[in-house]
This record gives structure tokens, sequence and C-alpha cells, in this order.
């Protein structure tokens, strides 16, 4: 089984999980800028941030045979600080460099003029950096955000083929697939979808436009809840390949749009390094 994780949080995982997830079959991920648990104090810790994930985080993973990509955008929930609003004039740095393949995370958190101010103009960037967008749907208030979320998807002139509408669930599956955009779902502890609701979706709806993620991060989540899905599937009667067409080849057709996939990873070198530093501990011969 080869996986592709679309949404997942590497900067607050640790090498174990890469190790576990190399050892799992997935051998690419994409990981969406995300807020930072604490409010962030300046602009500055963006630059640095979104340089980690174009840099070091990319050969930490590659050192686990695992090809890292990256979104990059000002997420929703941050969009409410007024101290993080003036990053969106930095990100058209970020949008331009290899291995970013999509605008990312933006959409809704709590549905705010702030955040929708934050949401249309970022889907302007999509459009003229001619990338997909990545797009989060809130925890409240599912079904008129994701309403909410087309209709500026439409206004903005991004094409539906190049929205992935994530975090979906039964109540809006629907009306997102209806729009045309690419269903993204996440295998989450305690909410969002977990595999079996996942495969009832899929053998209601059908396996095309479907992207399965883990979205783990530094809460409660689990980076193996992708191939727990596969299992779930094989195990309802999908076959092999459909496996790897949700897991593996939709979301390499989704971001390949991008023009930027990065699937082929150089042998590991453990004794490598990125500026200086590897992820070796201890003096070696």
């Amino acid at each position: 089984m080869r996986i592709f994780d679309p949404h997942i949080h590497m900067s607050s995982r640790t090498t174990d999980d890469y190790q576990a997830m190399y050892d799992a079959g997935v051998r690419a991920v994409v990981e969406p800028a995300f807020w930072l648990g604490q409010p962030r104090s300046s602009v500055e810790s963006f630059v640095d941030y979104f340089d980690s994930l174009v840099g070091f985080e990319r050969f930490r993973a590659s050192q686990f045979q695992i090809a890292h990509h990256c979104t990059i955008a000002l997420n929703p929930k941050e969009a409410n600080d007024p101290r993080c609003a003036p990053v969106l004039d930095l990100l058209p740095r970020y949008l331009a460099k290899d291995g970013v393949v999509a605008v990312g995370e933006v959409g809704f958190d709590s549905m705010t003029a702030e955040e929708e101010k934050a949401f249309a103009r970022q889907l302007e960037m999509a459009v003229e950096f001619g990338l997909p967008a990545l797009v989060h749907t809130p925890h409240r208030d599912k079904l008129a955000g994701t309403r909410r979320t087309l209709e500026l998807v439409r206004a903005a002139g991004l094409p539906m083929a190049h929205a992935l509408v994530d975090h979906l669930n039964e109540v809006t599956v629907d009306l997102v697939d209806d729009a045309g955009a690419w269903l993204g779902f996440s295998i989450y502890p305690d909410t969002k979808m977990d595999p079996d609701r996942m495969v009832a979706i899929l053998q209601r709806r059908g396996l095309d436009r479907v992207l399965v993620n883990s979205a783990a991060d530094w809460g409660r989540s689990d980076p193996l809840t992708t191939r727990r899905t596969g299992e779930a599937m094989l195990a309802s009667g999908f076959s092999e390949d459909d496996v790897d067409r949700v897991l593996w080849r939709n979301p390499v057709e989704f971001f390949a749009q991008s023009g930027r996939l990065l699937l082929d990873v150089p042998d590991v070198d453990a004794g490598a390094t990125f500026a200086g530093n590897s992820l070796l501990r201890g003096e070696r011969a």
C-alpha cells in the first residue's frame, strides 16, 4: 500500500512518526501552513516558519524516504489577529518556490469578516500564481461556511478543479461534490471522520476527486489514519487498485496541477546536514 498524505503537519511530529509512516507505506506528504497554537507576536515568526516548511522539514522527511511538499498561507484562525495580517504581503515570495504545491490552508474558522477578507485575497493569489487552493471548512456552522466557501471560490475565478475543500463530512460532501471541487476528508480521533464513515461515503459516492488525510498535528491525532482507512476499504470489499487510487493517485492528480510535485527522493545519507544540522545526536566514528 503506497500512501500520499495530502494534509499533515509534520513540523509538530517526531522522527519516530516519520519512521512509522514510512513503515506503513507513506511515501509523500503535503504540509499545510498551520497556526502556532499560542498567538504569534510578529510577522517575523511566519518567516522562520515558512522557511522551515520549504527547507529543513523537506530535508527531515527525505531522511525517511518521504517526499515533502507544503502549502503556504495565512490560515483562517490567525487571520483574526491584526498582528498577523501583514504576512499577506510576504506570501508571494513563498508561493513562487519549488515544492509549494498550493495556497493553504485558507478558508474559515469562525466565519468572521477578517477571515473572509484574508480568504478572498489568498484565492486571488492562487489564481495569480496558477496554484490550487487547500480550503479549511469551519468546525461550527459547517454547512453555512461551506456554502460561503464555494461562493468565494467562484467569485475569485478559481476553477473548481483547483479547489480542495477539506474537513468534509456527511453533511457537506454533496454540496461540494455538486460544485465540482475536490473532496477532502480528515480521519481524526474524536472529531471529523473515522475510517468506517469514510468507507461508507466511498461506497455511496465513488472514488473520483476524493482525498483522505490524517491532518495530524501537535494535538491528539494519528499520522497513520490514512493506512487504517486503506485497510478498512480492503475489509469492506474495495480492491487494492481502489485503495491506490484514493491514497496515492488522487492526491498526485490534484497537486500535479501545481507543476511542482517532487516525488523523486534521493537515497538516504544518514550523515547529511541541512544548514549544518543533521538528525543525528552524539558523536559518531
